[in-house]
């Protein structure tokens, strides 16, 4: 048993994106984008398990299916109330904090996702560890960390749409919440490696195509694309959807 509190990784999926639907179950060399998160976060030093929390739909079936087979455990829950589905994952699966993760990340890198692990068992009254509080990493590398006291409360109280974002009315209350970053340097933050339209897709698989099969890691992945304009093109104008919308 590892010392120190628990910390499980949860992976939110769902087969219904809008701007580009099935994404987490489309293959990129020879595994789900699903399962490249999964991965991703087992290897991730500090984390116990790692939850996949899709929907009740039935259209979720084959993500619950693909959680499955990728080895994760899987909880189910209603569709757009992503905070019920954390909750859910908290109580079947107790531990001391939760590491929020997406499933249209499929490079992210384990040692961030330690990182957090790590400086919340230094400091384990801490509500909030992010790599998004101040970013200056690229979009694609987010996680943060909430301790599962501080979960709990949003799964009660948030509402609109922090219930769809989980974490939004935690860091929207820095008076309240004590809340803490992980940020590099140089900053990275122009840069765009998550999934969510047609364009993320033709940068990933590129990415992919060049730096093979493997957990992601930021630095390669931004050192690529500082050598590679043509590729940071490919999606370089797709806004990001704002929180709320």
């Amino acid at each position: 048993m590892r010392a120190g509190p628990g910390v499980n990784a949860v992976i939110q999926a769902r087969a219904s994106s809008t701007r580009l639907p099935g994404k987490v179950l489309r293959p990129l060399a020879g595994r789900s984008v699903l399962g490249w998160v999964v991965r991703a976060a087992a290897a991730a030093p500090g984390v116990d398990e790692v939850v996949v929390a899709t929907s009740d739909a039935t259209d979720d079936d084959p993500v619950a299916a693909e959680a499955d087979r990728c080895g994760a455990r899987v909880v189910r829950g209603p569709l757009d109330d992503v905070v019920a589905r954390f909750g859910l994952a908290a109580s079947q699966y107790p531990a001391g904090a939760v590491v929020r993760l997406t499933a249209d990340c499929p490079l992210l890198d384990p040692v961030l996702i330690g990182r957090l692990a790590a400086v919340w068992r230094a400091e384990p009254s801490l509500d909030y560890v992010s790599t998004t509080l101040v970013r200056t990493l690229p979009r694609g590398f987010d996680a943060e960390l909430v301790r599962t006291e501080v979960l709990t409360e949003q799964v009660e109280t948030a509402s609109g749409p922090d219930r769809e974002h989980v974490t939004s009315a935690i860091y929207r209350q820095p008076d309240r919440y004590d809340c803490t970053g992980v940020v590099v340097s140089p900053p990275a933050d122009d840069l765009r490696v998550t999934l969510d339209t047609a364009e993320d897709w033709e940068l990933i698989s590129a990415l992919v195509g060049e730096l093979g099969d493997q957990p992601g890691d930021w630095r390669s992945v931004v050192a690529l694309l500082r050598a590679r304009p043509d590729l940071v093109a490919l999606n370089a104008h797709v806004e990001q959807k704002k929180v709320g919308r």
